[in-house]
Formats: C-alpha cells, sequence, structure tokens
C-alpha cells in the first residue's frame, strides 16, 4: 500500500492535520495487539473520512467493516450533533477494544456497533442513509454496493476502501486472486454503473467514491 515515495509520503502526512491523542493510542494499540494492524485507516485516511463528512454533514451514515474503530471515530467527528453512524463488523474478540475507544473519544452518542455478518445486519437497520463507507470483505463489495445503494438517498455517497489492493487490479484478471478479481469487478460495476457518478481517488490503498444521482 505504500503508493507514494517514502519523502512524499512523510510530507503529505506532515502538512495534515493530525489524529487526536485518542486516534493515536488507538493506532498505536491496534498495531501493538491486534492481527493484520494494516487494516486500520490510519492518519492520513482518517483525516479524509473527517473532511468528508465535515463536507457532507450526514445525518446518518453506514460503515461496513469496524475493525478496531478508528475510521468509526474519524467519520463521527465530522458529522453533526444528533446524526447517528451504525458500523457493523463479524468480528466479536474486537467489540470491547471498539467500544472502549468510541467511549474514550466520547462518541457514544454518535456511533451505534452491530457485531454479525453484514448482509444479515443491514436489511434490520432502519434508516435510508447519506453516506455509506465499506470496508470489509472484499469478495462481497458488490453485494454490500447493491444493498446499500437502495438505501442511499439521492445525493448521498458510497465511499470503498482498498479498491486499489496494492496494484493488484492493475494485473491480468488471470492472474488474480478471488478477492482481486472481486475488486476488479467492482470498480467495473460502479464506473460503469448510470445511477451514481463516481471518482476512484488514490489515497493510501485507493477509495472509490460514488455520487447517487438517481
Amino acid at each position: 500500500m505504500d503508493f507514494l515515495p517514502e519523502n512524499i509520503d512523510k510530507y503529505v502526512e506532515a502538512h495534515t492535520s493530525e489524529e487526536t491523542d485518542v486516534l493515536k493510542r488507538l493506532n498505536r494499540d491496534t498495531y501493538a495487539g491486534v492481527l493484520m494492524p494494516r487494516m486500520l485507516s490510519g492518519h492520513l485516511q482518517g483525516r479524509f473520512l473527517k473532511m468528508l463528512t465535515s463536507m457532507i454533514q450526514p445525518e446518518q451514515v453506514l460503515e461496513i467493516g469496524t475493525f478496531t474503530g478508528y475510521s468509526a471515530i474519524c467519520l463521527a467527528e465530522g458529522m453533526p450533533d444528533g446524526a447517528m453512524l451504525h458500523t457493523i463488523d463479524i468480528n466479536e474478540e474486537l467489540h470491547d477494544m471498539v467500544r472502549k475507544f468510541i467511549k474514550e473519544a466520547r462518541m457514544e452518542n454518535k456511533i451505534r456497533t452491530y457485531v454479525g455478518n453484514a448482509m444479515d445486519i443491514i436489511p434490520t437497520i432502519q434508516h435510508t442513509f447519506d453516506m455509506v463507507f465499506i470496508d470489509a470483505d472484499k469478495t462481497n463489495y458488490s453485494n454490500y454496493y447493491e444493498l446499500v445503494l437502495p438505501k442511499l438517498h439521492t445525493g448521498g455517497y458510497i465511499v470503498a476502501d482498498n479498491v486499489l489492493w496494492s496494484g493488484k487490479v492493475t494485473e491480468p484478471a488471470t492472474e488474480a486472486d478471488d478477492e482481486t478479481k472481486a475488486l476488479m469487478a467492482f470498480n467495473e460495476k460502479v464506473a460503469n454503473d448510470p445511477r451514481v457518478e463516481n471518482v476512484l481517488v488514490p489515497i493510501r490503498d485507493g477509495l472509490m467514491i460514488a455520487r447517487k444521482i438517481t
């Protein structure tokens, strides 16, 4: 996921607003005690997510894939008072850590956590969303997309993480593994979907941003 030269990457982070002390501790604890810590959004992407919600001012946000809660807290930071972020993760073992840091960030009134299969939980959430952040199992990206699009307001946004997949999406499809093929198919689906307009932003491991237009 290191797409920029190291000196440019350091310069970008040095000229981006700092993450909060709570997020710094969450970052450190994730790398110290959780498997696959690179799944965490991190400083630059986290500030970008906060900037998005600060601009959009969404009332209802859905996050698919909580991990340790870093991105959820970043998204919630930019949301207005009275707004709610619904975040789903299948890994029950991380739930106590997630709740701990949500409390430390004083975001209990903005973040509602769900544990289980997102495909089962999403239909039970009786809200129409202004924004959806997809950052879960890659083989289901297209399924999540189709499931949430009808629950998204016209003018609302879907943001999907890891769509560059360490550059693997540019390799021949015949040599790709299942996750890479799923992301290739997802990127093609969004790029050719008349229901949305989209831009693929090469931040970190790639963010696909799609705005529902019909």
